[in-house]
């Protein structure tokens, strides 16, 4: 696993001391300080609610384990990318507005990007991260397949919207390997152009043949061939 970078300081907060209260974005930040400094399995709720000056209890108001707090407000974002989607006018071919929409949902302010780094580190690289990622994965797959199931007609389960909703993060998880790998690159460049590659063939399922076969669309599996006599 590499090093990860020296962690940034909590919005400009000592890290010293019990502090009388504290936000969700800021309790993430002590998180992925005292991950980065420890290492994920050595840190417990209480370690993070302790660095945060609250109570375990607090801490569950506002994530369901350690590893949640790794992911901040997912499901937030996701909602604003689902929304985002459902703004693109018909013309928009679907390819385009998937790629706008996934770079914008990645896309970070310059001041948070160290806590980004840091945060996409330990999801590619600690294994219980990785267990963890999968079901986060499922959900944000979810999001793209069901926007691609409303262009193409029929069901988000169907092959051709889970061969987009895949491909799309795989192209996403590429882009971020390589921003890793790149201090100083621009992440929303790496997922564009990791997004631009899959369109000409992904964009057939809208404006091409495959679009329209039944047993595609609608989420049947093809039957079996016939075998010669």
């Amino acid at each position: 696993m590499p090093k990860p970078p020296s962690p940034p300081a909590v919005d400009g907060v000592a890290r010293t001391g019990r502090r009388p209260s504290t936000s969700r974005a800021q309790l993430e930040q002590h998180a992925l300080r005292l991950f980065a400094e420890r290492g994920f399995d050595q840190v417990t709720v209480e370690d993070i609610a302790a660095a945060a000056g609250i109570g375990r209890r607090t801490f569950f108001r506002y994530y369901r384990s350690k590893n949640d707090a790794v992911w901040g407000d997912f499901e937030g974002e996701l909602q604003r990318m689902r929304a985002l989607l459902g703004a693109y006018p018909r013309e928009t071919p679907m390819m385009d507005a998937l790629r706008e929409a996934i770079v914008d949902f990645n896309r970070v302010d310059p001041a948070q990007a160290p806590w980004h780094r840091l945060r996409m580190r330990l999801i590619l690289d600690v294994p219980a991260l990785q267990a963890h990622s999968t079901l986060m994965y499922a959900e944000w797959r979810a999001v793209v397949a069901e926007f691609a199931a409303g262009r193409l007609g029929g069901a988000a389960d169907a092959l051709p919207p889970q061969v987009i909703a895949h491909a799309c993060l795989g192209a996403a998880v590429a882009a971020y390997e390589q921003w890793l790998r790149h201090d100083g690159s621009d992440l929303g460049e790496f997922l564009d152009r990791a997004l631009r590659a899959l369109a000409p063939g992904l964009q057939e399922y809208e404006t091409g043949s495959e679009a329209g076969a039944p047993a595609l669309r609608h989420g049947s599996p093809p039957g079996p061939r016939e075998t010669p006599a």
